[in-house]
């Protein structure tokens, strides 16, 4: 039946106790209500998990002793035993072994930003997020990358990746928390079954990268992007007092951005994260309807001119 992976990061570290609960219940009706199956990805007591419920989901909603793995950290976490929250790079990888073709997230990450003050320094950190979207077979359902990261770079290391950037009903990439960033996208749809044709035809055509599907923020939530840049300029400013790096820093920026628009972003969050999972089911529903039209026709060769 239809599957959408949903990362496990956001309910055991990104989200605040109990706005998490509320998320990965959202989060699952919604695939539910759209006739797939969620299938929560995380390394549970050792065991690379595609469907985190129960007992062991309290267990991580609760955060007692959940690690924050990425997909470089799977393979330590599986030796150990551990309880593991898997990134968007940890998901995809364990959504590619499990033949999952559909992932819903909030937003994926990228290269960061320059400190404030020091907008000529270079800028190493960049999300391990981009390197499992180059070879991850996967439809990524998003709301773009995190606003608090630099958005025209982050375009132009997934185009030097070959990731295809396909926005779902804009033309533009949205910012995560805002509608509107002022970045053109080469490529739109406006049904699932566009977008599922869209990948079936790049997969088939030996392509291993993921298709990023984007769509704007729902509008009666999104926050307009001055406020947006004065909150994340703040956040960035406090993260650099307190000598906030690595991993630590996009979820200290995300609290900190929280903060400073007064939950707006907190809610802005929640919402998306349920649209997102809404639009990955419709897809991974018309995947499942193009797989399943492809078999009953039978497995005759294709004409010489098709690939």
């Amino acid at each position: 039946m239809p599957l959408v992976a949903l990362e496990s990061s956001v309910i055991a570290q990104g989200l605040p106790i109990p706005a998490n609960r509320e998320a990965a219940d959202r989060m699952t009706r919604a695939v539910v209500s759209g006739g797939a199956a969620p299938a929560i990805t995380a390394v549970v007591r050792g065991v690379p998990t595609c469907g985190l419920d129960g007992e062991d989901l309290e267990r991580f909603l609760l955060r007692t002793g959940v690690r924050k793995l990425s997909a470089r950290d799977l393979g330590i976490a599986v030796a150990q035993g551990a309880d593991g929250a898997t990134t968007v790079a940890a998901s995809l990888a364990l959504a590619r072994l499990a033949g999952i073709e559909v992932f819903a997230t909030g937003g994926i990450g990228g290269v960061h930003r320059s400190t404030p003050g020091h907008p000529t320094q270079t800028v190493w950190d960049e999300s391990a997020d981009l390197v499992e979207l180059a070879r991850s077979p996967v439809v990524v359902v998003c709301a773009g990358a995190k606003s608090i990261l630099d958005l025209p770079a982050t375009v132009e290391r997934l185009e030097t990746l070959g990731v295809p950037v396909v926005g779902y009903g804009t033309g533009e990439l949205p910012g995560f928390f805002t509608a509107e960033t002022g970045i053109s996208l080469p490529h739109r749809a406006d049904s699932p079954q566009q977008v599922a044709a869209m990948a079936e035809a790049h997969w088939r055509l030996g392509n291993r990268q993921s298709v990023l599907v984007v769509q704007a923020p729902p509008s009666a939530h999104a926050l307009r992007g001055a406020v947006m840049e004065v909150a994340i300029d703040r956040a960035l400013a406090e993260a650099e007092r307190k000598g906030v790096q690595g991993s630590a820093v996009t979820p200290f920026l995300l609290e900190a951005v929280s903060r400073f628009t007064n939950g707006g972003s907190l809610q802005v969050n929640l919402a998306l994260l349920e649209q997102n999972a809404a639009l990955a089911a419709a897809i991974a529903c018309a995947l499942h309807a193009r797989r399943v039209a492809s078999r009953s026709r039978g497995s005759s060769p294709q004409p010489a001119t098709e690939v």
